[in-house]
């Protein structure tokens, strides 16, 4: 009897230090409308992904961004070291989704697990900024060109909202933050774009 509750509470352990390795039990979610960095690497469309490709759903970070939030040059994996590949910017080659400028773009979220959420904010980088140097709070507009509140009810499996891109021209990056309500954590999404 003492060796099978032995091996229970072996199991359990291997269990709960496998969970705490890899973040969670249950996903979260992920943009793929624009395309996200983590999507692209899932899709196997980018290569040296690293771990990310296993799990998109995962670029959890602190939330409150831009005053808090992810470091600069760690924005695009949520300062999550195990999916650092986000945020190089290789060479600014990512793929990018071609969107207009000033479009009624509709953005969409996939949920593996659909925490109550705050609101979700989407942010753009400045007109000149470098593409091939990781993404910080001062390549970005400081304040979002798009947030939907969302009142703190859970989202479905798929969630899709509009609205209006800025007026840009050339290569930019829009960055989605899915604020959590009951967690002190956000949800963030890298997605190159090609106005």
């Amino acid at each position: 009897m003492r060796k099978k509750i032995g091996a229970a509470v072996v199991g359990l352990a291997v269990t709960g230090a496998t969970l705490l390795a890899t973040g969670s039990a249950s996903s979260h979610g992920y943009t793929d409308s624009p395309i996200s960095r983590q999507k692209l690497c899932a899709n196997k469309t980018v290569s040296n992904c690293g771990q990310i490709q296993w799990e998109p759903q995962s670029v959890e970070g602190p939330k409150g961004f831009p005053a808090a939030g992810p470091a600069d040059g760690q924005i695009c994996s949520g300062g999550n070291g195990q999916f650092a590949q986000l945020d190089n910017p290789r060479g600014g080659a990512w793929p990018a989704t071609k969107v207009g400028s000033g479009q009624n773009y509709t953005f969409r979220w996939q949920f593996t697990a659909r925490h109550r959420t705050t609101d979700f904010k989407y942010f753009i980088t400045k007109p000149g900024w470098n593409p091939s140097e990781p993404l910080t709070r001062a390549a970005l507009e400081s304040q979002p060109f798009l947030t939907v509140p969302y009142g703190g009810q859970q989202p479905p499996a798929t969630l899709s909202h509009s609205g209006n891109l800025p007026q840009r021209s050339g290569r930019h990056l829009i960055l989605a933050v899915w604020t959590v309500h009951d967690t002190a954590n956000a949800f963030y999404a890298c997605s190159d774009v090609q106005f």
